[in-house]
């Protein structure tokens, strides 16, 4: 499912894979047994170690020494949008590359502006990104394109779901969109959130807020499948140290793209960049 331009840059990323997969030989019996039905699943635990994530320096690295980072042998873009989401905890700022290179390639890269990752996601689309997307619209006067990275990656199909006249396209990386299957570490971060989410608004969100349980509107969007008119690409590795990889996956081989690498380093693969280049094209040429 890699784009013939992607496959020198894989080849050598693959190394990478291949170090990840010697070193993690525990799976997920578990998760691979559960979660194959419903569209999206309660929060899981899954037998996931985290410390192979430190690989992701290496990406970087390896990144800043391809073709693809300076753009080269890669479809350009036709200027326009392309909002860009981070994951849990994380912030606009860890997307600083991809947003230089989307520049490079010719498209008008938007951070999210959401802050830090932490929040409520039905606050942060209403109070947020919705306004970046507003103003995306109306500077580049056409349809957007949605990229997320994990957490973001759900985010952005949620906003899909809700937003289909104003997306064009819509691209996960390591995104766990049909439920969270992720470590015990992992799992107690999200509830500390939960909980100072649940103080600091009180009322103002369902009890459920911050769990796959919840019913607000950003959950039952996430449930609802991605439109025909819309552009979709789902970007998995399974090296993935934070989550089940199993859970970032549609399930349509034309749509699930693997590759390798780490989790936290889906932002700074090269393998990565050159599919999205190619997606973005595609999409835009189906307009």
């Amino acid at each position: 499912m890699i784009p013939p331009a992607a496959r020198a840059t894989c080849e050598n990323a693959d190394q990478i894979g291949t170090k990840l997969r010697r070193k993690r030989k525990r799976a997920t019996s578990s998760s691979k047994a559960r979660g194959r039905t419903n569209t999206h699943r309660a929060d899981l635990e899954a037998d996931i170690s985290p410390w192979t994530e430190a690989l992701f320096a290496a990406e970087i690295l390896f990144l800043h020494a391809t073709p693809v980072y300076y753009g080269f042998g890669l479809p350009r873009g036709d200027g326009s949008a392309v909002v860009m989401i981070p994951g849990f905890l994380g912030t606009d700022l860890y997307l600083m590359e991809l947003h230089g290179w989307l520049d490079r390639i010719g498209y008008r890269p938007y951070f999210s502006g959401i802050g830090i990752n932490a929040e409520c996601p039905n606050l942060l689309v209403q109070r947020h990104l919705n306004e970046t997307i507003e103003r995306a619209l109306d500077e580049t006067g056409r349809r957007i394109h949605l990229i997320g990275h994990s957490l973001g990656g759900v985010i952005a199909r949620a906003v899909a779901g809700q937003r289909s006249r104003d997306v064009a396209s819509v691209i996960t990386l390591a995104a766990p969109f049909r439920g969270t299957a992720t470590s015990r570490a992992v799992l107690n971060a999200a509830e500390s959130i939960r909980q100072r989410i649940l103080q600091e608004h009180g009322r103002g969100v369902l009890p459920e807020c911050y769990t796959g349980r919840c019913t607000c509107n950003f959950v039952d969007s996430l449930k609802r499948d991605i439109p025909d008119s819309m552009f979709e690409t789902a970007i998995y590795t399974r090296d993935d140290g934070i989550v089940d990889w199993r859970y970032c996956m549609t399930r349509n081989p034309e749509v699930d793209f693997e590759v390798p690498g780490t989790h936290i380093g889906m932002a700074f693969n090269p393998s990565v960049y050159t599919i999205v280049a190619d997606r973005l094209a595609k999409a835009q040429s189906s307009e």
